[in-house]
């Protein structure tokens, strides 16, 4: 691989002894260390792009060591996996609180069936009321980073799985063409 999302890769994606290393993994090491889970292949890819994005939406705090531990029964590439749930980090994690709260009141409809006073009404309000208000939004939040896990996972699926094709097909396409006699 050439350019700096190759660069960012080898930076970033967790090697085997970083994994080997790890207080929280030590467990089930052997497990994740197994050279399957480590290699690079047309179904293994995929798997990992998919659990990484199910573990970056659904577990706020060590998304990278339970996207590793699913991987285990889904036979999933372990780096991949790691490597996808960088999609939220802490740097974007509030536009994805954001885009999971409207996603989560749009398909719940929620704006339609409440009433009550404004937002800012209510933050001026006692401490006990904005709690309140945190927990009306905490639902459709929560049901908006379901709803964002299931998509990205299955469209990151999806996108892996046609993307190696496309790569596999322009490696052979390139072994297959003629080389020009100098």
């Amino acid at each position: 691989m050439s350019g700096w999302f190759a660069k960012w890769l080898d930076r970033n994606m967790p090697t085997r002894e970083d994994m080997e290393r790890s207080r929280f993994l030590k467990p089930i090491a052997h497990r994740i260390l197994r050279s399957e889970l480590w290699r690079f292949t047309r179904r293994s890819v995929p798997r990992g792009v998919a659990l990484g994005m199910l573990a970056a939406f659904l577990i706020p705090i060590g998304q990278i060591f339970v996207a590793a531990f699913l991987a285990l029964p889904a036979r999933a590439n372990v780096p991949i996996a790691a490597l996808t749930t960088f999609i939220t980090n802490p740097f974007t994690y509030p536009f994805w609180v954001v885009i999971a709260n409207r996603v989560g009141k749009f398909i719940l409809q929620v704006d339609a069936m409440t009433y009550g006073a404004p937002l800012n009404e209510q933050m001026r309000s006692s401490f006990g009321e904005w709690l309140r208000w945190l927990g009306h939004e905490g639902g459709p939040t929560a049901f908006g980073f379901v709803v964002l896990a299931a998509l990205f996972g299955s469209v990151g699926y999806l996108a892996s799985s046609f993307g190696w094709r496309i790569w596999i097909a322009r490696k052979r396409r390139a072994k297959l063409t003629p080389k020009p006699l100098d």
